[in-house]
C-alpha cells in the first residue's frame, strides 16, 4: 500500500491562455513622406536658429536706440542747466538732424553706420566700422550733415516766424550757426573731411583759422579740437605718400569741383542765414 497522497488537480489553470489579437497588415510608409521630413528637419533647424537670431538682433537695437536716447537725455539736462529746458530740447534734436545726415549717406553708400551718440558740449558722434571708399565718397558723408542740419534750421525758422516765436528764431540761429562752425577746414569736424576732396592743403589754412578764433576766445571745446586737428593732421601728413592714401586721394577732377562747390555754397548759405536770424539781446 502505497504512502503517497492522492494528487488533485488545482482548480485554477496552470497559465492564462493569449488574447486573440487583431493584426493588421503593415504598409510602408510612402516615399514622398520619407522625403518631406528629411527636408522639413533642417529647415526647421534653421528657423530655429533664425529666430534666435532675430532675438539677439532685437535686443542689440533695443541697446543701441536706448543708447542714443539715454545720451540724449543726458545732454538735454546740462544744456538745459544754462538754457533751460525748451532750449535745450530744441537744440539737441537740432544736433540729431544734423548727424541723421551722416547715418543716411553713409548707410546709403553701404558702410554700416551706428545710431548718433551724444556728448554733452561736444555735440554728437556717428561710428562707422570702415571708412569710405574715397575721399569724393568721404566729402559726401561729411557734407550731408551740414545740408540736412541747414534744411531743419530752416524749418524751425519758419516755425518761429509763423508763430511769432524768438525762441524757434533763435534756436535756427544756433543751429545755423552749429552747421558752419562744422564747415571749418580741418580735422575732425565735417569741413575738413569734405575739403580733402578739393586739397589736403586747405587743411593747413583750417588749422590757422581755428587757432586764430581760440586765441581770439579762447574755450575748452575750441581748444580740443585745435589739439586733435594738430594730430590728425599731422598722421595724415605723415602717410600721404603711401599707396593707400594716394589711391584714396585720387579722385576725378568734376568731383572735387562738386565738393568745393558744395562746400562754398553752403558756406554762403549758413552765414546770411545767421545774419538774417540773428537776434540783439535785450537786458
Amino acid at each position: 500500500m502505497s504512502n503517497l497522497t492522492p494528487q488533485h488537480e488545482p482548480d485554477y489553470p496552470l497559465y492564462e491562455p493569449e488574447p486573440q489579437r487583431e493584426y493588421k497588415p503593415i504598409h510602408p510608409e510612402p516615399r514622398w513622406k520619407e522625403l518631406g521630413k528629411k527636408l522639413l528637419a533642417p529647415l526647421a533647424a534653421v528657423g530655429a536658429v533664425l529666430l534666435k537670431f532675430k532675438a539677439v538682433g532685437l535686443a542689440l537695437f533695443k541697446i543701441k536706440l536706448f543708447a542714443t536716447s539715454g545720451t540724449m537725455l543726458v545732454s538735454i539736462a546740462a544744456y538745459a542747466w544754462i538754457w533751460g529746458w525748451r532750449f535745450a530740447v530744441g537744440f539737441v534734436l537740432l544736433i540729431l538732424v544734423h548727424e541723421m545726415g551722416h547715418v543716411l549717406e553713409l548707410r546709403r553708400q553701404g558702410v554700416p553706420a551706428s545710431a548718433p551718440l551724444f556728448i554733452p558740449f561736444l555735440g554728437a558722434v556717428v561710428g562707422m566700422k570702415q571708412l569710405p571708399a574715397d575721399a569724393w565718397r568721404e566729402a559726401r558723408v561729411a557734407l550731408a550733415g551740414p545740408i540736412l542740419g541747414t534744411l531743419g534750421s530752416f524749418v524751425v525758422w519758419g516755425l518761429g516766424e509763423a508763430f511769432d516765436s524768438e525762441l524757434l528764431v533763435a534756436l535756427a540761429f544756433t543751429g545755423f550757426f552749429l552747421n558752419l562752425f562744422n564747415l571749418l577746414p580741418i580735422v575732425p569736424l565735417d569741413g575738413g573731411r569734405a575739403v580733402s576732396a578739393v586739397h589736403p592743403a586747405l587743411w593747413a589754412i583750417g588749422l590757422v583759422a581755428l587757432a586764430g578764433l581760440t586765441f581770439w576766445h579762447p574755450n575748452p571745446i575750441l581748444i580740443l579740437i585745435l589739439v586733435v586737428g594738430v594730430f590728425e593732421l599731422w598722421r595724415r601728413w605723415q602717410e600721404r605718400k603711401t599707396p593707400a592714401a594716394a589711391a584714396y586721394y585720387k579722385i576725378q577732377t568734376w568731383q572735387r569741383f562738386a565738393a568745393g562747390a558744395t562746400y562754398v555754397g553752403l558756406a554762403a548759405i549758413l552765414a546770411v542765414s545767421m545774419t538774417a536770424t540773428h537776434l540783439e539781446r535785450t537786458f
